[in-house]
C-alpha cells in the first residue's frame, strides 16, 4: 500500500479506496444535527433508559428542540483502527492485536458494518480499506507489527504521525452512513504530522467521527507524556479515554469500548439558527437529573 506522506497524497488514497467499496446511497437533510451520546451515572454505570425529555440540548447557549431520539441505534457501524506501530508500542502490540481482533469479531454484524485499518510511525499508512470481512480483517492484523531497531537504523529516522493518522481516517469516513467512531491506539506523542492537533480534531468533527483513545504510555523517546493528547481527542470529538496498564488490560479495554457502542443515544435535531456562514457552533447536552455524564461532541461545522 503506498505510503501517505501529504494532505494531497492521503486525500487521492483515501477516495480511491472509497471507490473501491460497494457504492452506498445515503440520503439525509443536511440540515439535521445528528449526535451519539452515552450517559454515565454517579458511580461510572452506563445508562440506557433514559427518554428524549430527559435530556437539554443547548447550541450556543441556546435551547434546541430534540425531533430524533433512540437507544442502542441500529444504524449501520463504520470504525477504523489507528495502530501506533512505533518502537514505543512494541511492548503492548501483540496484546492490541489480539485484543483489536476479538472486539471486532464481537461486535461486527455481517453485511451491515465496516472496518478499515491504518498503521502509523513516521507516516500513515492504509493496512486495509473498508471491509465486513472478518478474514481480511485477520489478514490485515497479522502483519501489524512495530519495525526492528535495525530497521528504524538503516532508514535514519524515527517518528510517529498521529494527528495524520486521525485526520487520514476522518477523510475514509466521509460520505460513509451510520454510526462512526476510530479506535486510536498510541502514546500520543507526536512527532512528524503534517496535520496539527487541532486540524485533526476538526477533519473528525465535519466528518461526524468520535475517536476512542486508547493510551499506553509506552517509552516515548522524547520523555513526554501525549496523555493530555489522547484525552483531548476523545473529548472534543465525543469519544472515550481509555489507558492501557495494570489496572485495564487491551481485552478489558476493548470490551469496555463495545460496551459503549451499544449503549448510544443516537439525537437529532435542526439548529434554529440557518447556516449562514458555516463557522464553527459549540453544543452542550445535558440531562435534567442532576450528577449524571454525557458523553458527546462538543460541536458541529454547519454544511450548506
Amino acid at each position: 500500500m503506498e505510503v501517505l506522506g501529504g494532505l494531497t497524497r492521503r486525500v487521492l488514497l483515501a477516495s480511491s479506496l472509497l471507490r473501491a467499496q460497494d457504492d452506498v446511497t445515503f440520503k439525509s437533510d443536511v440540515k439535521v444535527v445528528n449526535l451519539l451520546a452515552t450517559v454515565r451515572g454517579k458511580n461510572g454505570e452506563l445508562l440506557r433508559d433514559l427518554t428524549k425529555e430527559d435530556f437539554v440540548l443547548l447550541e450556543k447557549g441556546r435551547p434546541q428542540n430534540i425531533q430524533y431520539f433512540s437507544r442502542q441505534s441500529d444504524l449501520p457501524l463504520r470504525l477504523g483502527l489507528l495502530v501506533d506501530v512505533s518502537l514505543s508500542q512494541e511492548e503492548v502490540l501483540d496484546a492490541e492485536r489480539a485484543a483489536s481482533y476479538r472486539f471486532f469479531d464481537r461486535i461486527l454484524r455481517e453485511k451491515q458494518d465496516e472496518v478499515f485499518v491504518i498503521t502509523f510511525e513516521t507516516m500513515a499508512r492504509v493496512r486495509l480499506g473498508f471491509t465486513g470481512s472478518r478474514k481480511h480483517l485477520e489478514e490485515a492484523l497479522a502483519f501489524v507489527e512495530t519495525p526492528t531497531r535495525k530497521q528504524v537504523n538503516a532508514a535514519g529516522y524515527s517518528g510517529t504521525a498521529v494527528y495524520d493518522a486521525v485526520a487520514s481516517g476522518a477523510e475514509l469516513m466521509k460520505s460513509q452512513p451510520g454510526r462512526k467512531a476510530q479506535l486510536l491506539l498510541s502514546d500520543g506523542v507526536d512527532s512528524t504530522s503534517t496535520f496539527t492537533l487541532q486540524q485533526a480534531i476538526e477533519e473528525c468533527l465535519r466528518t461526524d467521527t468520535l475517536v476512542y483513545s486508547i493510551y499506553f504510555a509506552g517509552r516515548s523517546g522524547f520523555g513526554v507524556s501525549g496523555r493530555g493528547i489522547m484525552e483531548r481527542l476523545a473529548r472534543e470529538t465525543g469519544g472515550g479515554f481509555f489507558e492501557i496498564g495494570k489496572r485495564m488490560s487491551a481485552e478489558a479495554v476493548f470490551d469496555a469500548i463495545q460496551e459503549e457502542l451499544r449503549s448510544q443515544y443516537s439525537i437529532g435535531y435542526v439548529s434554529d439558527e440557518p447556516v449562514g456562514y458555516p463557522a464553527f457552533r459549540k453544543v452542550s447536552l445535558s440531562t435534567k437529573q442532576k450528577g449524571l455524564r454525557v458523553q458527546t461532541r462538543d460541536g458541529y461545522w454547519p454544511r450548506r
